[in-house]
This record gives C-alpha cells, structure tokens and sequence, in this order.
C-alpha cells in the first residue's frame, strides 16, 4: 500500500495502549496495526508552511515558513516561554488568536517522562499534551485563568522539579513510576509563598490546587524499545525505512533508529507499507 501527503503530527488517542495514525493531509494511516511491520518514508523534496501553504526551502517551528514564524502570535516566543506572554500589553501579533489560545484556562501538570517534570497545557489539550512528550504518568495540579499566568507558575515550580524530557532517555523506556501525588503536595507545601504572591497579583481565584484529581497511567504501542538512541532526519537522509518496532510521543521507532514526526510537518512524504 502507498500513501502520499503532507505530514501533521501523529493523531493520538487515548487507549491502552495509545491508538496512532499517520497523517498525510487529510488522510490517515493507523499505525498500531503495523508494529512488526517494513515502513518505508521517503521525502520528494517538496516541503510546504503547515499554515499559509508556501512552498518553502526550509521550514521553522515545526513546519512554518519564515514569513509567518515572523508574522504568526502562535510563533512568538511566549508559545516556548508562556511567561513572557504580551498579550495584556497590547502588543500580541494576532490578538484574536490570542484570546482563544492563550486568554483561556490552562492547567499545570507534573508528568513522568524520562522522569518527573513540570508543564503546562491548555485545557482542551489534556492528555494530548502528555502523550505527545511520551509521558508513562501525568497528573494535573493546578488549574489557572490564563497562559502567561500559568507559565508563571511554571517558572516558580520548575525551581523543585525539572521542566525539560530528555527524549533518548524517554524513548529508551524503563521509566520507574514515581510518586506524582506526594511530589504535588511536597512542591504545594514548599512553593506556598510564591504561589500565593501570584494570586495577590492576579486575583485569588486566578489559581485553583487541585488536591483531588486521578492519576492518569499511559502504555505506548512498543514492542521493543532501543538500546541506543539514533536519529533520523528527512533533511539528511530523505528515505527513513526499516521494520516499525513502537510509537511513543510523536517518534516512530524503526529498528534502524528513530525519527521525531512532528518536526517535519509540511514535509510531503511518501508512505510505502
């Protein structure tokens, strides 16, 4: 079977374990079904902006074109660095963007990854969010009004816990669990004066602790995970083949290494099952 389009990010769901598909456009490839299975990828060259659709040489931010990485509110730095969030200073690139994206609840989470990290998520992205960072556990423990405050936040709590995955551990599986529910009340008790200094600022409403919600257990569709991590890269090696041995956050895991899907939108990609 072939397959031909531009790459999105992998669709997510879910299950245990995780359901994927391969996106081309409109068209979706299910990919848990292929585990064990020759994939071939090969890039044709052609690479076109995931928002405005230029055909473009080279591609920024996981898919735009440099006009609209200078031009788009969703590629400003405060979508890396939420707390440098400009919106209420008048000077946000696309102010009704703004207010759908970023003037919107947000929750910050703790998530085990290549260990337990800090983050944050808009509501509506619980748990694609955790799944596309390859997260094995997440809990939500606060939930703020806006994205500049939550990065806030953020920025307070990854003073106890770190905010980065380090993806070859990540995808090297054998993450032990930890304990996200007494790391939430550890890091409450210890920020408490920060926190509270934020809701003196924003209002004490603007932040809500969340004391009660359930853990949330991810299985990734894996059957057997790297020893050592090697990847690759449309722009290096244009065909990307090898047997399909997982799926976890946006990478495939092939026998010959792994490659980060997300990176390439706009890519078009010819799919050979």
């Amino acid at each position: 079977m072939k397959m031909k389009g531009h790459l999105r990010k992998m669709k997510v769901d879910l299950q245990t374990p995780v359901d994927y598909s391969l996106v081309l456009d409109d068209q979706l490839l299910p990919l848990n079904d292929k585990l064990g299975e020759p994939l071939k990828l090969t890039h044709t060259g052609q690479i076109h902006c995931v928002a405005c659709g230029r055909l473009t040489k080279k591609s920024f931010n996981q898919g735009y074109c440099f006009p609209c990485v200078r031009s788009l509110a969703q590629c400003d730095m405060c979508i890396v660095r939420p707390e440098l969030c400009h919106y209420d200073e008048g000077t946000c690139r696309e102010p009704e963007w703004g207010d759908k994206h970023c003037m919107q609840p947000h929750y910050v989470y703790l998530s085990n990854t290549s260990g337990a990290k800090v983050g944050i998520t808009r509501h509506t992205q619980i748990p694609t969010r955790w799944i596309d960072q390859g997260a094995v556990q997440a809990l939500p423990i606060m939930e703020v009004s806006s994205r500049l405050l939550s990065g806030l936040v953020e920025v307070e709590l990854k003073n106890y816990v770190d905010d980065k995955t380090q993806w070859q551990r990540m995808l090297k599986g054998g993450i032990e669990e930890r304990d996200l529910e007494a790391l939430r009340d550890e890091m409450f008790e210890e920020s408490e004066r920060e926190i509270e200094a934020l809701q003196e600022r924003f209002g004490e409403d603007a932040i809500e602790r969340l004391e009660y919600e359930d853990l949330v257990d991810i299985e990734y569709p894996v059957l057997e995970y790297p020893k050592a991590v090697k990847s690759m890269n449309f722009d290096k090696t244009p065909e990307v083949s090898g047997v399909l041995k997982g799926i976890k956050g946006q990478y495939l895991i092939f026998d010959t290494g792994v490659i980060n899907m997300r990176k390439f939108g706009g890519y078009e990609i010819e799919v050979e099952v």
